[in-house]
């Protein structure tokens, strides 16, 4: 069969062979034993009721190992022939090129060269998961195949619950993961949801379909290391940023380390991931002897190099090591993905990566108690450097929060509501106040067509339109305008793409709607082919997270989610092409209420109708937020948006005179 019979075919009318396992990808953990032997049957009927009564008896077996080897039923069997990565729009059935364009951003997810577990359905974090199973992905697939514009399909946890009659004005698709009832909702309850097939966590474009690799938070990570090194007033020539992780997300920051001109060293426990990142050029060194390291960190220092350094082990021992040794750091933080602490998120120190992933199954009690343990002494370790004046910031993984919980010293001296650590979150210093609340995020765009020539003609729309805009910007977001416009001539040399032809900067409203138009323009005039738009969810308004986005949020409304639930509402009847909204994303399942969309330009006069409208609201509606709890950037920015634009009309906030409070 043809790529596309085999799209159009979904879950196949008679059993594929059964694939072989393959040591040689990165596969996920096995997860911990959770159900009880009833729970487990009600999995197996759960997972066999995507195929006809005659196969059950064949797939029974099958799944049951799975559940009971890996924890969870993968159905690794029904893995597509094909290669799964973004392709041309023009090569994917359908009648919709909306729905074909959410089929190329789904593969993109599960391509091999951006997924972290693929043959898992999970693109990073450890478990951020596009579906729970693959024959969901076979369904979904077929699904987009078959849908018209007059149809919304509407996806419950990585489950594609059915197309349904709409109109062309509303999304195609509707994305829901996690959304587990609050009072179900403790790391045991979502464990065993996940187990029994009916709910998954979606991270934060993992399960929306939006994620472009790591370039997705390079640019991010950039903008925050060479704010960090301002704010501690050095130049990042010579100076050491140290943290840890290289996964999907966090092996975003040695490239962006070098980007900034530091050095980094970045720990990293896992030999498969750290070896990706070398091929990808992501790192330019592994090391695995703490002696060699410290030696080549003085050097780097001593030369004022712009380099990457991998340590193949703990960053516990990092920590530890450079603080015996008297190695200065100038600026570091943390990003393994402690939102998932006790299920590969974070590895004790002292226990080899293979040992503790067994452990982690079979005895998941040790294991966390040797997590705890290991950030005690992680925390014990940043203190000693941070009184020797290092800069640490939590970068928004729960580091702090995991490490407050095991009871490791980090918390402030006189915690308030705003701020309980000693340590500041990166969107309290710096994220929050220099960009969320002037409206600057995390716009991204992926060319359709996958032509490197077309991407390269969006980054030149894209500079000339910021240069354009510049001229005219305020003094208070120059430096956000010069950042961006800097990033974006310097992308092409910095060979970011990994999968699918897509670009991301920090822009405002003004800059995503300007941008957007242009290239709706060029679409019609056939200057490039269509463009998807989207975001990642960390971003001015689409999340609702208290320790990191709206960290710098001190009305006391950062633990309420209003603002995300208002996004995504708002999106989807302001003509996103699909929207999506998730609990959990970037710090874990039940501390954070995310949304975010998918938008197709297609050269019409209704994509420019829509983008204008839709990509407004989606900024002005956290601006308004911020402006509420009387954030001085949000003010300043709501009151310049209500100036541009005679609808809009905002609440704004009376400030009280301390004095009286006294």
């Amino acid at each position: 069969m043809t790529f596309q019979e085999q799209i159009q075919q979904g879950i196949p009318n008679e059993l594929p062979a059964i694939k072989p396992y393959d040591p040689q990808i990165n596969h996920a953990p096995k997860r911990k034993d959770i159900l009880t032997a009833e729970e487990k049957k009600l999995a197996l009927k759960n997972a066999l009721r995507y195929f006809e009564p005659k196969f059950h008896a064949e797939l029974l077996p099958e799944f049951k190992e799975e559940l009971e080897k890996y924890g969870r039923i993968y159905m690794y069997r029904f893995r597509p022939d094909y290669e799964i990565k973004a392709r041309s729009i023009k090569e994917y059935p359908g009648k919709s090129e909306q729905a074909k364009s959410i089929m190329l951003m789904i593969q993109n997810n599960l391509d091999y060269a951006v997924a972290q577990h693929p043959h898992e359905l999970i693109t990073y974090g450890g478990n951020g998961a596009v579906f729970q199973n693959w024959a969901q992905y076979l369904l979904t697939m077929k699904y987009l195949s078959e849908m018209t514009d007059d149809q919304t399909l509407t996806m419950y946890s990585g489950h594609p619950m059915g197309l349904f009659p709409s109109h062309k004005e509303a999304p195609r698709v509707v994305v829901t993961n996690g959304m587990v009832i609050p009072n179900y909702s403790k790391p045991d309850d979502w464990e065993k949801l996940n187990a029994l097939g009916v709910s998954q966590y979606g991270q934060m474009t993992a399960g929306s379909y939006m994620y472009i690799g790591p370039q997705g938070i390079v640019h991010g990570t950039t903008i925050t290391v060479l704010n960090a090194f301002r704010k501690i007033k050095k130049e990042p020539k010579g100076g050491l940023f140290v943290t840890s992780g290289l996964g999907g997300m966090s092996g975003a920051q040695p490239k962006a380390g070098n980007i900034a001109g530091c050095i980094t060293v970045c720990a990293e426990v896992n030999p498969k991931i750290t070896k990706i990142r070398h091929e990808q050029k992501w790192i330019d060194e592994i090391h695995e002897n703490l002696d060699e390291l410290v030696e080549r960190v003085r050097k780097a220092q001593e030369n004022k190099e712009t380099v990457s350094l991998a340590y193949l082990g703990n960053v516990v021992e990092v920590w530890e090591k450079f603080d015996q040794e008297n190695l200065h750091i100038d600026i570091g933080s943390d990003q393994t993905s402690l939102h998932n602490p006790w299920a590969g998120g974070y590895y004790p120190v002292g226990i080899p990566f293979e040992e503790a992933n067994k452990m982690m199954a079979e005895n998941p009690e040790l294991f966390k108690e040797k997590v705890q343990e290991s950030l005690r002494r992680h925390a014990k370790a940043i203190n000693r450097h941070t009184d020797k004046g290092t800069y640490f910031f939590d970068y928004g993984n729960a580091f702090l929060l995991e490490a407050s919980r095991a009871g490791a010293d980090v918390m402030a001296e006189n915690p308030t509501l705003g701020r309980e650590f000693k340590f500041p979150s990166y969107v309290q210093d710096i994220m929050g106040p220099m960009c969320f609340d002037f409206g600057f995020g995390p716009f991204r765009w992926v060319c359709a067509s996958g032509k490197p020539e077309d991407l390269q003609k969006t980054d030149e729309i894209a500079c000339s339109v910021l240069e354009e805009i510049m001229k005219n910007s305020p003094t208070e977001i120059q430096q956000q305008m010069q950042d961006n416009i800097t990033w974006i001539k310097g992308a092409q040399e910095n060979k970011l793409v990994v999968g699918s032809q897509a670009r991301i900067l920090y822009a405002d409203a003004e800059g995503r709607m300007k941008i957007a138009e242009t290239f709706n323009k060029a679409i019609k005039n056939g200057e490039i082919g269509l463009v998807v738009l989207g975001r990642d969810h960390h971003d001015v308004s689409g999340t609702d997270s208290p320790y990191r986005e709206t960290s710098n949020i001190y009305d006391g409304s950062r633990f309420t989610a209003d603002m995300a639930i208002q996004n995504v509402i708002g999106d989807s009847f302001r003509g996103a092409t699909w929207v999506s909204i998730h609990n959990g994303g970037g710090v874990g399942w039940g501390e954070v209420i995310n949304g975010g969309f998918g938008m197709l330009l297609d050269g019409s006069e209704d994509a420019d109708r829509r983008l204008k409208s839709m990509l407004f609201w989606d900024v002005n509606n956290g601006i308004s937020r911020r402006s509420w709890a009387r954030n001085e950037g949000a003010i300043f920015a709501i009151k310049r948006a209500m100036e541009i634009e005679p609808n809009l009309k905002v609440t704004l906030p009376n400030s009280v005179n301390e004095d009286l409070l006294a």
